[in-house]
């Protein structure tokens, strides 16, 4: 992986250990479950995120079909796992820690 995930997300992984749950983002209520960091890499190798979304790294999904991934500046987007590319993301929150605010419930899944 040569794309370095937010600092702000390895330390939130780091203090709280991985988020699985509810998130209120814009009003609206999203599942979360977020991937370390070796899986981060795993996942993005598997999908293809190289070829179908350059530009983003996928680091959590919903458990529906999208996932959740950062852009280059740490921005964080919401795509579709079917027809995955950038045209299709959509912003959901300006970095991670806005993300991580509107978690509701964390049910933790360890490191």
């Amino acid at each position: 992986m040569t794309f370095q995930l937010p600092a702000v997300y390895r330390a939130f992984i780091d203090t709280n250990g991985l988020y699985e749950g509810f998130a209120v983002l814009s009003g609206e209520e999203h599942y979360v479950i977020l991937w370390g960091e070796d899986e981060v890499a795993t996942a993005d190798s598997e999908i293809d995120m190289d070829v179908y979304a350059p530009g983003f790294v996928a680091f959590a999904g919903n458990g529906g079909g999208e996932i959740y991934a950062f852009d280059a500046v740490g921005a964080v987007f919401m795509l579709p796992m079917i027809g995955m590319e950038p045209e299709a993301a959509i912003k959901v929150a300006d970095d991670f820690l806005e993300l991580a605010q509107g978690f509701q419930r964390a049910v933790s899944s360890g490191k």
